[in-house]
């Protein structure tokens, strides 16, 4: 064999080797996956899983009204006359267990979440998207003392109002607690410069609130800034009438504030007045 013939046999052979091995390297590759659906098997029926989930949904749901009405039977039991009368209206009461609680909310364990001391208890909802609630509305916190519900606190629109005795109970207690929750957001939202928002709130407050003078030298004060002297005298009179300023010794520091409202008062009725003319 020549020089030549061995050259050219020297340089085919490692590139035979090289396209072998390229094309072992890019052939197909197998990767094993667990199948969707094994050869044989069938869809499952979509209308049928649907009724097994809403059975299965009816079950719990008729389970959980068993529970409950099992645990208002057994609240029921020895249950003083206001209590029972408040478990018959499906509401929360002074007084009561902790069962009976659940009872008047319809309400299992797993619906609070508790934070339990040595004589107490403070029950809040285990999720905010679906609180306990009983007939008044929806519930925030129940603090028990000694076993027995000591205060109940419900979440309003306007805040949350506290019920701790037998008065804050009545209509009349509720009215008030609303007022005093519109009276505060009113007052935050004077702070804020929301003179528009803040009189809507005390407007609403007065509502509920009637005798109460510094509502009324808190919407005067706003109205004198929005230039409305008529109301705004009519507001001050009234702040100063309800007061009976006559009577009142506005001397001390327990009344320097109410002193400062009453002298202002009287200042802007008079100023107000020699502009109505």
């Amino acid at each position: 064999m020549t020089r030549r013939m061995l050259r050219s046999v020297l340089v085919f052979v490692p590139v035979g080797c090289c396209l072998s091995l390229a094309s072992a390297c890019n052939g197909p590759r197998v990767i094993h996956e667990q199948p969707v659906l094994v050869t044989g098997e069938r869809v499952p029926d979509a209308a049928r899983a649907g009724e097994a989930a809403a059975s299965r949904a009816a079950e719990m749901q008729n389970a959980h009204r068993a529970a409950a009405d099992s645990a208002a039977a057994s609240a029921l039991q020895g249950c003083t006359p206001d209590v029972c009368a408040a478990l018959a209206r499906g509401e929360v009461a002074l007084g009561m267990t902790e069962a009976q609680v659940l009872a008047a909310t319809r309400s299992a364990p797993a619906a609070w979440s508790a934070r339990r001391a040595s004589a107490s208890a403070v029950l809040v909802p285990a999720s905010l998207g679906t609180p306990p609630r009983d007939m008044q509305g929806e519930i925030a916190m129940v603090q028990l003392a000694s076993g027995r519900v000591s205060s109940v606190a419900y979440r309003e629109g306007a805040g949350v109002r506290v019920v701790q005795s037998a008065a804050d109970a009545t209509p009349e207690g509720r009215a008030a607690a609303e007022g005093r929750m519109l009276l505060a957001e009113g007052d935050r939202l004077a702070a804020a410069g929301q003179s528009a928002a803040a009189l809507d709130r005390y407007d609403r407050a007065l509502v509920l609130l009637p005798n109460e003078p510094m509502l009324q030298y808190r919407i005067a004060t706003l109205l004198d800034e929005q230039l409305r002297p008529i109301e705004a005298l009519m507001r001050y009179q009234r702040f100063l009438t309800q007061l009976e300023i006559q009577r009142i010794d506005a001397i001390g520091n327990a009344n320097a504030k109410l002193a400062d409202a009453i002298a202002r008062a009287r200042e802007r009725v008079i100023i107000l007045e020699k502009q109505a003319r």
